[in-house]
């Protein structure tokens, strides 16, 4: 095959067998579309992106693969089926990406606007070219991360018939230079990609916020792989890239950051007074948002939506769903919230000597004076959505004279009606959101995500859905960034100016923060960007993966931990009608996470090895 495509074909129909004048043969079809017509028409180039920013590889969003959110340690699942309750291992190829299908698109488009393009002025073919050189940036980060050095291919492979196809087998590039090639791409379109200002296409900041990210990986692959007792490296560098290079990376990271950051372009956003619901807004909020950089967008008017608050919406305030509450926050990620005083998240749920539950008048007590990002990401007892209440609570507790019998709606079965306490005072048994031990579709972990739920009337149901965005940069990130590149680089003060400006929006006081750890940066990453496919890859790039989820039981960071909920029933007594609450592991929970060092990298797809002698494997594999 000569070339990928000589037309686009746009749709089809048959001429009338009966024609036959002298020039039929000569007529242009009006089915197709030429190659000069369409690289001459900006229209088309713009349409033919779309389709291309589209195919942009994901790891997780809330559009491909969103049901993995419960995979790890932000989340379990509490829908139908156990399997992600029950990963014994992670799959070798979990993460696998060899998409050179897309790769090869872009690097035909650029060629083929060289020569057909003639139409076109100068700025706009250099505006076209850039973009799509960050599209292929972008698909090669997104490749370098999960899969080590892979072939760097700029044009197009085209096979010549011959029976000969080793001119088309190329071996796969170093880490590094994977890395190294996405700077260098970067740098170059990052004054000539145009697109002002948009969210949604790929403009100058959107180039910066790549290489702030990309830059950060590499010089923790510098660092933390070479930290490691046995690196996991290949000879050829396939795999590894030499420490020597992290002071490198970091230091263009941060100038990425940077730059970003003294443009005053973006901000974090601060329009709500309740700062729980801002940081709700700061991600659910599309129009004049002033902190999301790079989204993908979809729209109800055009027909391009997600089913994401349909599956994932908390129980009792769903529309018309036949599926709800999917992925539900765990315990673990609750906890990792700190108190506005600075102090550790861990709830407080019993005395101290361990001696008699803190008893609490409000659900939603338990959470007083938490990190408002908490509220933002989480619905957890005692708060609502859509303006209506969540309706959480397990059972009762119902004082025996010596201790608490714990009566929960399981035991009464999954349709009891009402849900009262039967043998009681009649009040309420168990909530209308759980949550439940067994019963499927109702959150068996004692929360309800809230982050990336479309608070949109009719969001929820089959014939409409959501049109609620998939971020993939906003500029919370790139503080971020800029702290921890410039922790690694030895410069707490600028540090913690980034990282402290994160925490002010979150409700702790201006310079909460007077020394800074990397253990407190990836505990500020780790809360911020929850549910924004950001956990795996720092969890990887750290090298620290395979310690957090080692396969061990007693391992409280393997294992999912879920709160529950009770009302205290002792008549006559203070206590009576107190919340008080359990934690325990998760229901329904079967096997602890188990990440191997084999998962660091992820398999070479095994037709690629057979096509292509000169791809190594990949380390384990």
């Amino acid at each position: 095959m000569k070339s990928i495509y000589k037309y686009l074909i746009l749709g089809a129909s048959l001429l009338p067998l009966a024609a036959c004048e002298d020039d039929f043969l000569e007529r242009q079809s009006p089915t197709l579309i030429l190659e000069d017509q369409v690289w001459n028409d900006p229209k088309m180039i713009t349409s033919v992106l779309a389709n291309y920013y589209d195919r942009l590889p994901t790891s997780l969003s809330t559009l491909s693969n969103w049901a993995d959110f419960a995979a790890y340690d932000e989340a379990m699942w509490s829908g139908n089926n156990d399997d992600r309750n029950n990963l014994v291992t992670y799959g070798t190829n979990r993460w696998e990406l060899w998409d050179y299908g897309l790769i090869r698109d872009i690097n035909l488009a650029m060629e083929n606007m060289d020569k057909f393009g003639t139409a076109l002025t100068a700025d706009q073919k250099t505006q076209f070219q850039s973009e799509l050189r960050f599209l292929r940036a972008y698909t090669y980060f997104e490749h370098v991360k999960r899969m080590g050095g892979v072939p760097i291919i700029t044009n197009q492979l085209i096979y010549d018939l011959s029976g000969n196809v080793t001119p088309l087998q190329k071996p796969r590039n170093k880490e590094e230079e994977v890395y190294d090639f996405i700077a260098k791409e970067l740098d170059e379109i990052k004054n000539t990609i145009g697109n002002g200002i948009s969210q949604t296409r790929a403009n100058k900041f959107t180039v910066l916020a790549l290489k702030s990210r990309a830059m950060l990986y590499a010089g923790s692959l510098a660092k933390y792989n070479n930290l490691m007792g046995a690196p996991i490296t290949t000879p050829g560098g396939e795999v590894g890239i030499p420490a020597a290079r992290a002071t490198d990376y970091f230091t263009k990271s941060l100038a990425a950051s940077k730059e970003i950051i003294s443009s005053n372009t973006y901000t974090l956003y601060n329009r709500n007074p309740d700062i729980g619901e801002n940081f709700f807004d700061a991600i659910t909020k599309k129009s004049n948002n002033p902190e999301v950089i790079f989204a993908q967008d979809f729209s109800v008017t055009k027909d391009k939506r997600i089913s994401f608050t349909y599956d994932n919406i908390a129980r009792n305030v769903r529309e018309d769903n036949l599926s709800s509450s999917n992925v539900t926050p765990i315990l673990n990620l609750v906890e990792d919230f700190e108190y506005l005083d600075g102090t550790p998240g861990i709830l407080k749920n019993r005395t101290a000597d361990n001696s008699d539950y803190i008893y609490y008048n409000r659900p939603q007590d338990i959470f007083a004076n938490k990190d408002a990002r908490l509220y933002g990401t989480v619905i957890y007892p005692g708060t609502s959505f859509r303006g209506l209440p969540v309706e959480m609570q397990a059972g009762v507790k119902v004082w025996t004279g010596s201790n608490y019998n714990t009566i929960e709606g399981d035991q009464l079965g999954a349709n009891y009606s009402p849900p009262k306490y039967p043998n009681g005072d009649g009040k309420l048994l168990t909530g209308s959101s759980g949550p439940h031990r067994s019963i499927t579709e109702v959150s068996n972990s004692g929360f309800y995500m809230r982050k990336y739920i479309d608070p949109t009337p009719m969001s929820s149901t089959r014939g409409v859905r959501s049109e609620m965005w998939w971020i993939r940069f906003r500029y919370a990130e790139i503080l971020l960034n800029a702290a921890e590149a410039a922790l690694e680089l030895n410069m707490a003060p600028e540090a913690l100016t980034h990282v402290n400006k994160v925490r002010e929006r979150a409700g702790f006081g201006p310079n909460s923060l007077t020394t800074l750890t990397m253990a407190r940066i990836r505990n500020e990453r780790r809360v911020e960007l929850a549910f924004e496919d950001h956990r795996v890859w720092d969890l990887k790039r750290w090298r620290i993966a395979h310690e957090l989820w080692n396969g061990s039981a007693s391992n409280p960071n393997a294992i999912p931990l879920a709160l529950y909920p009770y009302r205290v029933v002792r008549p006559g007594h203070p206590t009576h009608d107190k919340i008080v609450y359990d934690k325990l592991t998760a229901p329904r929970f079967r096997a602890p996470r188990n990440f191997q060092l084999n998962n660091y990298y992820s398999a070479i797809p095994q037709g690629t090895l057979n096509n292509n002698p000169l791809i190594t494997r990949n380390p384990f594999q």
